[in-house]
């Protein structure tokens, strides 16, 4: 059991000669105390009798005050106990005065630090964006996670959507990462389940369409001729390269390496994720590898010369700006040769990456090895695959209608 008991802080005395009286709970040994607001000369206070002195002007009102405030404190102290099984003495301070208000945007950039540590600058500069528009929309750095009711995000929502003409899922993007900082601060118990806003309000999001490319499609781009020697060529071949070898992510094309092919098998970890798969190459691919084998290769130059050797891959900051560089590049190529084919869909180097998995599924491949290679964490992503093919076999099924 916890005992509560009141205590002189003689070692908290002001430049006025005053020190507080407070309250001390004490549970396994350890210790928190509890304001009282009265604050006297040490002279007043009498140790033995946990009170103060008679000579003291007012001691008969504040004596009251300590008396019922302590009485107050042991039921609430012995409720809380009886109900909880197991509490500490930070526990038992906040049953009854409530945790402190946390600040919002202290936690988010605290928080979304992490991302810079752990060299996720992509991450990192989205939350930081996000982080600054909602400050925009507070105007107040004092917003706490208190003040984020269902009312203010609905308010919120409305200001991004009316008055940055932000689309519905980047809308849905900042909200998401308010929910995520909900989610922190009440697994680290910095906050109570009933504030967070989001048990009420519920973040609808617009389904995108997923584009992939059909074998025809894929074939207009393999047997398309940009002028040799260009970087035309290198990303039509990165892209017909990946179509073949996994969905491999544009972030990690660019950065694979000699040594991580093994004659067989190009084994990656996952820029986005961390993760690690093992890709057997297909003929395919294999051809478009040995086209950017040269002589002189070692083991620590990039299969596809898009990236500078001298690149410092461990500035983080160096890193995202290379690859966010080169594949806008890669990208602006790819509309290119989607316009000098007719190709009536929005090429990106992303579409390789649905392309491999709804051909995977087609030729008979697992669900779970599609996801497995592709390094999907969640379980939602296989399920925007298979959404894919089974609307193609209900297509399929309308021959019985003919």
């Amino acid at each position: 059991m916890a005992s509560v008991s009141v205590v002189f802080r003689k070692d908290k005395i002001n430049k006025k000669g005053l020190a507080p009286i407070h309250f001390r709970i004490i549970k396994d040994r350890k210790v928190s105390y509890i304001a009282s607001t009265i604050l006297i000369p040490e002279d007043s206070w009498d140790a033995d009798k946990q009170k103060i002195k008679g000579k003291h002007q007012n001691s008969a009102r504040l004596n009251s005050l300590l008396t019922n405030k302590f009485a107050e404190l042991q039921d609430n102290v012995y409720e809380y106990e009886t109900t909880h099984k197991s509490t500490t003495t930070s526990q038992l301070k906040e049953s009854i005065y409530g945790k402190k208000p946390l600040f919002f945007f202290v936690f988010a950039e605290k928080a979304n630090e992490t991302f810079l540590k752990d060299g996720k600058i992509g991450t990192y500069d989205k939350n930081k964006a996000i982080i600054a528009k909602l400050k925009a929309f507070a105007n107040s750095s004092g917003l706490t996670f208190q003040d984020i009711t269902p009312d203010y995000l609905s308010k919120y929502q409305r200001y991004l959507k009316d008055t940055l003409n932000n689309k519905t899922n980047t809308a849905n993007n900042s909200l998401k990462f308010i929910n995520q900082m909900f989610k922190q601060a009440y697994n680290q118990d910095l906050i109570e389940h009933n504030i967070i806003p989001f048990n009420k309000f519920k973040i609808k999001a617009e389904s995108t369409e997923r584009f992939y490319l059909s074998e025809g499609e894929l074939s207009l781009i393999e047997n398309y001729y940009p002028t040799p020697g260009t970087k035309m060529v290198l990303h039509r071949d990165m892209f017909v390269f990946a179509a073949y070898a996994g969905g491999i992510r544009v972030s990690d094309m660019l950065q694979l390496k000699w040594k991580y092919f093994d004659g067989t098998n190009l084994n990656i970890t996952m820029k986005k994720t961390g993760g690690q798969i093992s890709i057997k190459v297909p003929d395919k691919a294999l051809a478009i590898m040995e086209k950017y084998k040269v002589i002189e290769s070692n083991n620590n130059d990039y299969i596809f010369p898009v990236l500078s050797n001298d690149l410092d891959i461990h500035d983080a900051r160096a890193l995202d700006s290379a690859l966010s560089s080169a594949t806008a590049h890669i990208n602006k190529n790819l509309r290119f040769i989607a316009g000098k084919i007719n190709l009536d869909k929005p090429l990106s180097f992303h579409i390789s990456r649905h392309t491999w998995a709804t051909r995977a599924l087609r030729k008979g491949m697992s669900i779970d090895k599609v996801s497995k290679l592709m390094g999907h964490a969640q379980l939602k992503e296989k399920q925007i695959y298979a959404k894919i093919i089974n609307s193609e076999l209900d297509k399929a099924m309308d021959i019985f209608n003919d």
